[in-house]
């Protein structure tokens, strides 16, 4: 068997290969055409709304080239609308619509159910495992991505 077979690098991207594969057709059978990164927007948007586009991009770890044209399909579906910054006039903030929070509400259990055909024959506690050190690798190389996730500096004047 060839070295490539174990390498991480291959191996996340046949997970990235299988993931995208196992979404594309859930939503197909679900009679929907939404994409892994306009299911992200619409998921950060019900609980950020009123964001500007670069700070999505930072919240779903997409370049900002990439999620204007996102934001522009999801806009056309009538699922996100844009509207001028009033503290900043060039600027545009986003907003799910009414049918966006919607097909959300609808969406987001199919997409919870999926998550074990994403990982298929693991049992609960591999697929926690797994996620946890999925995510101590996302967090610990976040800064050599070429579009790293940046979260929101805690509000510590909150109660």
């Amino acid at each position: 068997m060839s070295e490539i077979y174990t390498m991480p690098g291959h191996l996340i991207r046949r997970l990235q290969q299988i993931s995208i594969s196992v979404f594309t057709e859930r939503m197909k059978a679900l009679g929907h055409d939404l994409t892994a990164p306009q299911f992200a927007t619409l998921a950060v948007l019900s609980r950020s709304p009123g964001i500007d586009q670069a700070t999505l991009a930072g919240l779903i770890a997409h370049d900002r080239p990439t999620i204007g044209g996102v934001v522009e399909r999801l806009e056309a579906k009538g699922l996100v609308t844009r509207r001028r910054n009033e503290k900043d006039r060039r600027a545009m903030v986003l907003d799910l619509s009414e049918a966006g929070s919607e097909l959300l509400a609808k969406l987001l259990p199919e997409v919870r159910d999926m998550q074990t055909d994403i990982l298929p024959g693991l049992t609960e506690a591999e697929h926690a495992e797994f996620v946890r050190l999925a995510s101590k690798v996302a967090k610990l190389g976040n800064e050599s991505s070429r579009a790293p996730m940046i979260l929101p500096e805690p509000d510590h004047t909150r109660t």
